[in-house]
């Protein structure tokens, strides 16, 4: 990795204490960050070098997934920090940023390549690379780089102007669009999944898949971020980006060694194959649902309106639910349905693919239908990649029992999404990056949607908190002749307490 100067707007926030730091450090003691490097910290604090490099420390003992008992190790990664004081109106301060940078690299001998983080307000994300740009610090003899967060833009109108405001200073392979679900491990490997298993490519298809669940359930509500929640809702907070994200890396077909580009172009074609929605007909096809009181792990919890913060007629939407369709020679006739909640029975995110059953068996009246066939993504909190498949017994009148393989297991140490996706800007792989034509073209999809809500032509379901949501969001897939899939093993398990467990692990 070249040597560079990783300059951090928003340096005292909670995102550069809970993430930030934390995913440098362990790039660092990995060995995953060049020898000479430097960091610049912005915000409007007055703290000096030696203060801000005492916060990072505190954030690492209290963050980070290891911390070393090397005291050196820590002052060494700790030296490369600096900080400044910098209003993000202010032109003045960009020039005095200007000064200290320059200062930096000539002092480390290194080369003018800057890497600029807006740990910030999206509201201030074009002030600043208009700053970046008028004040020279973008224009350098080395490469430069700008990493954004979500949200970007409220909807396609102010997603379309902040792009264009971005596009003025940054070119578009030169800006990295952070969607931290990109940067989780269960995700890459889904692409490398794809790419490096010819019977996984085989199968990856209409002609074997029936159905496709990509699911995030949230525990929490809305917690200190009611004020922001309560006027982007689920489909926005979740929906738009990280869902339809996931359900472009799952519908893409990769070839063997896909470049960052080629990927690009797979996930552009996934949603310009996406079947569009008429406003009209959105309460079809969606389920929209919000939170009331009930119990979560054993502890009651109030409904969404009695939040503090909430106003007690809010209509915003605490639950999606959707069916979609990709209208692609590969995937056409196959449902994809996608969930996201808050105040829901447990925290996961799994992606399960559940397959065609190829042969029509003859069952009893008494007897219960056979399970498919599963391929099941856990992304989160416990990562792993499950196989389902039925096997005939031997002994018990031939029925059909599910086992289970586990293809891969979550592994200790393993990086989180920060480090992964920091660490490929570093480097310049936009791999799992959110890129401009894919946000276009999936803000472009959930219009229908924002505009139908607003208009209140979808009806808002209650549901009491610590379930599954809706019953509405059961019936949905219900009228396909599916239904929704939890955690595998533990379904089974419930009903059974038969099936087998293999374990076969890979590497990718």
């Amino acid at each position: 990795m070249e040597p560079h100067t990783f300059v951090l707007f928003g340096a005292t926030g909670d995102l550069a204490k809970r993430k930030i730091y934390p995913a440098l450090y362990n790039l660092f003691i990995d060995g995953k960050l060049p020898q000479a490097f430097s960091l610049v910290g912005l915000g409007r604090r007055e703290w000096t070098d030696e203060s801000f490099q005492a916060n990072v420390e505190k954030s690492l003992y209290q963050f980070s997934r290891r911390v070393t008992n090397d005291v050196a190790s820590i002052k060494r990664f700790l030296s490369a920090f600096r900080y400044s004081v910098l209003d993000i109106g202010h032109k003045d301060d960009y020039q005095k940023l200007k000064q200290l940078i320059e200062q930096r690299e000539a002092e480390l001998h290194i080369p003018s390549n800057r890497l600029f983080y807006l740990s910030v307000g999206p509201e201030y994300f074009d002030t600043i690379a208009a700053n970046i740009q008028d004040s020279g610090l973008g224009s350098v003899n080395g490469w430069k780089r700008l990493i954004i967060e979500k949200p970007f833009g409220h909807d396609l109108t102010t997603a379309r102007e902040l792009n264009q405001k971005l596009s003025k200073a940054f070119e578009e392979q030169e800006i990295f669009r952070i969607d931290h679900y990109l940067g989780k491990p269960m995700v890459q490997k889904l692409e490398s999944l794809q790419q490096g298993n010819p019977v996984i490519q085989a199968l990856w298809s209409n002609r074997y898949i029936a159905n496709v669940q990509i699911t995030a359930n949230e525990s929490v509500g809305v917690e200190e971020r009611a004020g922001y929640y309560d006027h982007v809702g689920a489909v926005r907070d979740m929906f738009q980006n990280h869902m339809l994200q996931l359900l472009m890396m799952t519908a893409i077909h990769l070839p063997h060694n896909s470049t960052s580009d080629k990927v690009r172009f797979k996930k552009k074609k996934v949603m310009e194959a996406l079947v569009p929605l008429q406003k009209e007909d959105v309460g079809i096809h969606v389920i929209r649902g919000q939170y009331t009181e009930g119990n979560v792990q054993g502890k009651p919890v109030i409904g969404y309106t009695s939040e503090p913060g909430i106003a007690p007629a809010s209509m915003n939407d605490t639950f999606i639910a959707a069916k979609l369709q990709i209208d692609s020679n590969s995937w056409r006739g196959v449902p994809f349905y996608i969930r996201t909640g808050k105040r829901l029975k447990e925290k996961s995110t799994r992606i399960v693919i559940e397959f065609k059953e190829p042969i029509q068996h003859d069952t009893a009246m008494n007897e219960e239908p056979i399970a498919p066939n599963l391929l099941v993504f856990e992304i989160n909190p416990n990562e792993r990649i499950t196989l389902q498949l039925n096997s005939k017994e031997i002994g018990h009148n031939g029925a059909f029992k599910p086992v289970h393989i586990d293809l891969h297991k979550s592994e200790e140490d393993s990086p989180e999404a920060y480090e992964n996706l920091i660490y490929d800007a570093l480097h310049g792989d936009s791999t799992f990056f959110a890129h401009w034509d894919e946000l276009e073209l999936s803000w472009n999809w959930v219009e229908p949607i924002l505009n139908a809500f607003e208009e209140n032509l979808v009806p808002l379901h209650p549901y009491a908190a610590g379930t599954y949501g809706p019953a509405e969001s059961d019936a949905l897939l219900a009228k396909d002749g599916y239904h929704w899939w939890f955690d595998v093993k533990q379904e089974q398990n419930n009903e059974s307490n038969e099936g087998e467990l293999y374990e076969y692990h890979t590497n990718y």
